[in-house]
């Protein structure tokens, strides 16, 4: 079966004091974090890639790594495609609320690339690596997907401990999974930091082995109808005076917690042990590059990354 991994690369961070942050080395020849993403994700057997860009980064991304991707992608047989999450993609009848400069959020950037998705397919951020048990593993439910339970999804789970930074706070969906493995609430917690020992949010302190959300979803084609009728009701509450015209985001984890409540989806969490690691704020940087160095020295990846896939 045919699955989509849709990469989230608009962002540019601004914890990470300016540049974008996604398009920073840390592998030994020049390698980017979604380098290895991709590398994991083909490897498990996704065949189509979708890069979300906002046009003001299209140029530099392409020179750093759009170019390079499609010729490696093309060589393994895999489609190459890029859609675009812009200010302007909101709802007819409404209007940009003066002085928002602000990107809506993940819901709209999954959004922006419907017209180029009619499988099963797997969303993840740029600038986070996941290691290849989660890919595998939400591949693998991807292709056994029922077309007769649409609303059944997936989620790569992590463990809180081993998504944490040395370097400041964090924000990652808090989950509840019934005995079943199936997700039952997801709380997206600002201001995580880490602890001497364990951590805290808001003075309160955190099961730092309990499963968070990573933004790292398996969905079938079917979500994107529901992501677009919350996108809907997203834009209700706006010119309703409910949210703050200015701030307000559309997310998926906050989405799919509304779903799961309403009990209209069902989202499978398969638990990953692997420590995630990203660059967050500047000073992640070297750590991710060691990382990395370890990594290749374990035989985890060949230094020369794509060369197992050949």
């Amino acid at each position: 079966m045919k699955t989509s991994l849709v990469i989230m690369a608009a962002g540019i961070g601004s914890r990470f004091g300016g540049g974008v942050k996604q398009l920073s080395p840390v592998g030994p020849n020049g390698e980017i974090i979604m380098d290895y993403s991709i590398h994991d994700a083909i490897q498990a057997g996704f065949n189509k890639i979708i890069f979300i860009l906002r046009p003001d980064i299209e140029e530099d991304f392409m020179e750093v790594i759009g170019n390079r991707i499609e010729k490696i992608c093309s060589e393994s047989g895999v489609e190459v495609d890029y859609a675009f999450q812009m200010l302007e993609n909101i709802p007819m009848g409404y209007e940009i609320p003066e002085g928002r400069t602000k990107p809506w959020g993940t819901g709209l950037a999954v959004l922006s690339c419907r017209a180029m998705v009619h499988e099963p397919f797997c969303v993840i951020n740029a600038d986070d690596y996941y290691g290849k048990g989660a890919f595998q593993a939400v591949h693998d439910y991807l292709v056994n997907y029922d077309p007769s339970r649409p609303m059944d999804f997936c989620m790569a789970g992590f463990i809180l401990g081993n998504t944490l930074s040395d370097h400041g706070s964090v924000t990652r969906g808090l989950c509840k999974v019934d005995e079943d493995g199936n997700l039952t609430e997801v709380v997206e917690t600002h201001d995580i930091l880490k602890t001497a020992d364990g951590a805290e949010a808001d003075g309160k302190k955190l099961d730092v082995k309990s499963h968070v959300s990573m933004n790292f979803w398996g969905f079938t084609p079917e979500y994107f109808e529901i992501l677009e009728k919350g996108y809907k009701a997203f834009w209700e509450d706006i010119a309703a005076g409910k949210s703050d015209p200015l701030n307000a985001e559309y997310l998926i984890p906050i989405h799919i917690g509304d779903l799961l409540k309403k009990k209209a989806v069902s989202v499978k969490v398969l638990e990953t042990k692997d420590k995630w690691f990203g660059v967050t704020y500047k000073e992640d940087q070297p750590v991710v590059v060691e990382a990395f160095r370890k990594l290749i020295a374990d035989g985890v990846y060949h230094e020369n990354l794509f060369e197992d896939l050949k």
